[in-house]
């Protein structure tokens, strides 16, 4: 079973920069695998303990391990929950949110960040999703980088926080560029993606030590197309545990 359920060739392609990921947990919220996302959302929330994460990512050591779909089907989750949440096109170099909602992207982060005269307001866009708004990376810069680490993007986020419940980031994969290893050092954790028979375990071990070497709150990884035993095959676990 794909999680991919379109109609059309064209839509069957699984291009993420031409037709966005596929938001089943919106069209349809009763299938098996929407469940699988709202126990991730679940053991998300039971790993708090004692804090509220107001700040999470979603990455992966590669690409193609469905970290942009594991992201953004969770952030609906928890919209559907009835928390107010702003989901964030961090991957400033190959974004894909504009087209999983199929909305502009001439206005976004990039923006938000370079021109100080822009209401960030202004650049965040609501969904047909209620409680989901969605802030999309705008133009590509040449330098993604020093802008996610600049101290107009912290001092971004603390603003958003206090209108937010929770802000999710869709951000590159750990290994390809720095930016994630940035971002991760001042967010509230971080869910690493893990697709089976993609990722290679030298590569999601490098990652957990760039992780810890900024301090990063690694909260639990998902296992991705993992076929199941009740037959399914396109799956999703949560845990925990050393993948060294």
């Amino acid at each position: 079973m794909s999680i991919f359920k379109r109609k059309n060739k064209k839509e069957l392609s699984n291009d993420t920069m031409t037709n966005g990921v596929m938001l089943i947990t919106e069209v349809e919220p009763k299938d098996v695998v929407s469940e699988q996302f709202r126990t991730i959302r679940t053991n998300v929330e039971f790993s708090a303990v004692d804090q509220q994460y107001k700040t999470l990512i979603f990455t992966s050591s590669g690409a193609s391990e469905g970290k942009s779909t594991v992201s953004a089907n969770t952030a609906v989750t928890w919209a559907q929950q009835g928390k107010k949440v702003l989901f964030i096109d961090a991957d400033l170099r190959l974004p894909t949110l504009h087209s999983t909602f199929g909305v502009s992207n001439t206005l976004g982060l990039t923006n938000v960040l370079t021109n100080s005269d822009i209401d960030y307001h202004s650049a965040i866009q609501t969904t047909r999703v209620e409680n989901l708004s969605i802030l999309t990376s705008g133009p590509v810069p040449p330098n993604p980088s020093e802008l996610l680490n600049s101290d107009r993007m912290k001092k971004y986020i603390e603003a958003l926080k206090k209108e937010y419940d929770l802000i999710i980031f869709d951000v590159p994969p750990m290994l390809q560029v720095t930016d994630t290893q940035i971002m991760a050092a001042y967010v509230d954790g971080v869910i690493l993606v893990v697709r089976q028979g993609v990722a290679q375990q030298k590569a999601v071990s490098r990652s957990i030590e760039l992780l810890e070497m900024v301090h990063a709150h690694l909260l639990g990884y998902v296992m991705n197309d993992v076929a199941s035993r009740n037959g399914y095959g396109y799956g999703y676990g949560y845990g925990y545990g050393d993948t060294k």
